[in-house]
């Protein structure tokens, strides 16, 4: 593919493969196969919804990655990757949800005829799109292999953003506050949730100005009432009314970069209880947000957040933030850091989060979420949506 169709330089794909190289020689992994669609869209570009099927991306101490996967989204592979045509292997379509064949029997042929088949090959073990079936197949294909765990280790490798990425993630910023600004205007009593839903992504995939939105790995969620009391509720076509809350949880997203906020919406007069959250909350985000610098770790915001909740008598008993970045279906974080008691991951400049500070009552839920990046002197917010319990009357 021409590079400059490519959404990022050449010098930033080499950049991302030595990083990777260099986490595979600390762990003694001689081959890396990748599943995570994420992680193969960092590492090569491709960008497809094929990752309902086995594939995957090789990466080589000393050769370009290899694309594998189905025979017809290698069409697609072909477009998007920066690899020369030649790295883009494909497997014949009678492999696909077969009951006596297994795309991993094909991949394993590409590893030993790569002279891999009695070395140290790294595999995603805890991953979404990487079956017990697979590894299975792939260690009875490969007898004489050693098989590594490998999860996260690219995943890792994403942590620290570079110049590049923050640009797209500035511009998912730009579409979550067109998507919270269309919320609140829209909203009021008798309209139907799955109506409000159409107008939130119509905005999402819209974008602002030239900046073009994609799909989120995750849907819009947005419980009402008692039932914002679980956190990852969707939508139905219940009528919003008057006296109930709504949080709303969304993602701008562009070039697959998430950048996640969410926010709370009461229809009429909060009770005082919804008040006295919100006041808690707000506080808690600033001390949270005050920890948020490099060099401290990421449980120091999580210890100032909860520190500041519990003065005022709430309790949160999970983690309160979480990487973000380029995702895929079904998750937008990338699964490596947390904001809870116990992760020590120090902070870095170029490091991107999901700061997450929701809290649930008895009846209902308050979200008032941030997506922040460190920086080289503390933190910035990277929306400006306003900070506060939405109301309506």
């Amino acid at each position: 593919m021409p590079a400059a169709e490519m959404p990022f330089s050449a010098q930033e794909y080499a950049a991302r493969l030595d990083k990777t190289r260099n986490a595979m020689e600390a762990k003694g992994i001689d081959v890396l196969f990748v599943e995570d669609p994420s992680n193969m869209a960092w590492l090569t570009g491709y960008d497809g919804w094929s990752f309902y099927v086995h594939q995957g991306v090789i990466v080589f101490k000393d050769a370009d990655p290899i694309w594998w996967g189905r025979a017809m989204d290698g069409n697609g592979a072909v477009r998007t990757v920066y690899m020369d045509d030649e790295r883009v292997l494909r497997y014949p379509d009678h492999y696909v949800q077969a009951n006596t064949l297994h795309p991993m029997q094909h991949l394993a042929e590409i590893l030993r005829a790569h002279g891999y088949g009695n070395q140290r090959i790294g595999v995603e073990l805890e991953n979404y799109y990487f079956s017990a079936k697979a590894y299975l197949v792939l260690k009875e294909e490969l007898p004489n292999a050693t098989f590594v765990d490998a999860t996260a280790l690219v995943n890792w490798q994403r942590a620290v953003k570079s110049d590049e990425e923050i640009v797209f993630m500035r511009r998912a910023a730009r579409i979550s506050e067109k998507m919270i600004d269309g919320i609140v205007e829209r909203i009021e009593p008798g309209l139907k949730k799955n109506d409000l839903v159409a107008e939130i992504y119509a905005d999402a995939i819209r974008g602002v100005d030239d900046d073009w939105g994609e799909y989120p790995a995750i849907v819009p969620l947005l419980p009402t009432g008692s039932d914002a009391a679980a956190p990852h509720l969707t939508w139905d076509d219940y009528p919003l009314q008057k006296n109930e809350s709504t949080f709303f949880e969304i993602a701008g997203v562009h070039r697959r970069y998430h950048c996640p906020q969410s926010r709370t919406l009461f229809i009429g007069k909060p009770p005082q209880k919804y008040l006295d959250a919100e006041k808690a909350v707000l506080e808690a985000v600033e001390a949270g947000l005050e920890q948020a610098r490099p060099g401290n770790r990421c449980e120091d915001i999580a210890n100032a957040f909860n520190a500041t909740l519990n003065r005022f008598g709430f309790i949160k008993d999970n983690r309160c933030g979480y990487a973000i970045g380029l995702s895929y279906p079904p998750d937008w974080g990338e699964r490596t850091m947390s904001f809870r008691r116990g992760d020590m991951s120090e902070l870095r400049p170029g490091m991107t989060f999901h700061f997450m500070p929701a809290i649930w009552l008895d009846d209902g839920g308050l979200e008032i979420t941030e997506p922040i990046l460190i920086t080289e002197t503390g933190v910035e917010c990277f929306c400006n949506t306003p900070r506060k319990l939405f109301v309506k009357d």
